[in-house]
């Protein structure tokens, strides 16, 4: 898979994450997106860390919304 397929794949994956954050917990998909761009869980995920973009987009979205709770 060429490195432009894998971006393509995980910018798909990064709008549903952002998306589930903002149904989850009722919110814009601006506030979402801060939300995620600003948590250490993207990070992790756009560096291919633990798999986690292996992970359901509900399960990463709980996990970036825990991230800013705390």
């Amino acid at each position: 898979m060429s490195e432009e397929s894998k971006q393509i794949i995980r910018s798909a994956q990064c709008a549903r994450i952002i998306a589930a954050i903002s149904e989850m917990h009722n919110i814009t998909l601006q506030e979402a997106a801060d939300i995620y761009y600003n948590s250490d869980t993207a990070t992790l995920i756009e560096d291919g860390i633990a798999d986690l973009h292996c992970r359901s987009d509900k399960y990463l979205a709980e996990e970036v919304w825990n991230e800013y709770q705390e």
